[in-house]
């Protein structure tokens, strides 16, 4: 466990081998930097990073890395026991500071504990970190478990969605892979309606475009694409756990498992220099997103939405695997 310097304060670095996660409290709690060896895994910032504001737009912020979406991901107005809740954009917590709770290294592992309290709505969030090295023949690879505690601090039941913010760095010809069994996803955004309209389906890998085209959503493509899609899974069984990104020239296969009973979607960003829609450096990443929800606003109700009661705590893991090709 190490700390250096990051926008003023502090960080938290924990590695395993030539496998380092770097952490900015100060920042959101942002999982900044995955690193294996001199290889970045997640996406770049887009902008210096520097604080935050309750109201400013996430594209107008780094747009890297990897974040917590609480309590919802789109900017919405909810109406809850207590009044009306306003969310603002990718959620409340990338904008505040997270505070550290505990760390800690095993004989084989580093962990950091740090918790961060939403605004909108009177939620806690606690993450623990725990980084393990794993045997796979003789190539090296990682396991970075995340564990989570939601906690409702107010005294009336409080609305809330979840979902992990990883943007992994993505070129031409790298492939995501999805269990078997998904052959369709539903729309929740397509830039420039390449894919369909909100809630349009999409067959799953090769969908067929609204012009008849068709396009294989599995291979990434170039940042000359111009590609910016969002994707939802429908409700997930017990094997359908699971998602990944193969980077062959990168030499590394990530994939993220995790509990679909507690955590029952999967949300998946697609953007091959499609975002921001500003002028100026554009993303290119795919993001493996497990989230509570099917849709990224907490005003759109269904069997999905959740209330946590006032006191009651709710926790869930998610895990990304590492491995060397």
């Amino acid at each position: 466990m190490s700390r250096g310097q990051a926008v003023g304060k502090e960080n938290v670095l924990i590695r395993s081998g030539s496998c380092a996660v770097t952490i900015l409290p100060q920042l959101g709690g942002k999982i900044a930097s995955l690193r294996v060896g001199d290889r970045e895994l997640l996406q770049h910032p887009l902008a210096p990073r520097a604080p935050r504001t309750r109201t400013m737009s996430f594209d107008s912020g780094d747009a890297s890395g990897w974040d917590e979406c609480l309590p919802a991901v789109a900017p919405c107005v909810v109406e809850t026991t207590a009044g009306i809740a306003s969310i603002p954009d990718h959620g409340d917590l990338w904008r505040v500071e997270w505070a550290e709770i505990e760390s800690g290294a095993g004989p084989s592992d580093q962990s950091v504990t740090l918790r961060a309290e939403c605004f909108s709505l009177p939620l806690t969030l606690e993450r623990t970190l725990t980084l393990t090295p794993q045997s796979s023949g003789k190539l090296p690879a990682w396991r970075l478990q995340a564990d989570y505690t939601l906690t409702n601090t107010g005294t009336s039941p409080a609305p809330w969605s979840w979902a992990a913010h990883p943007l992994f760095v993505a070129e031409a010809g790298d492939r995501i892979l999805l269990p078997a069994s998904i052959r369709s996803l539903r729309v929740e955004g397509s830039g420039g309606g390449r894919l369909g309209k909100n809630s349009d389906t999409v067959n799953w890998p090769v969908a067929t475009l609204p012009n008849g085209d068709r396009s294989d959503l599995s291979v990434a493509q170039g940042p000359e694409s111009g590609i910016g899609d969002k994707l939802f899974s429908a409700q997930l069984t017990a094997e359908q756990n699971w998602c990944a990104l193969e980077r062959p020239k990168a030499g590394v296969i990530i994939r993220v498992r995790f509990d679909p009973e507690a955590i029952p979607y999967l949300g998946l960003w697609i953007c091959y220099g499609g975002w921001p829609d500003r002028p100026g450096v554009k993303q290119m990443c795919v993001a493996l997103e497990p989230a509570t929800a099917p849709v990224d606003s907490l005003a759109e109700t269904g069997p999905w939405s959740r209330v946590l009661a006032a006191g009651k705590t709710f926790t869930w893991s998610m895990t990304v695997e590492i491995e060397s090709t």
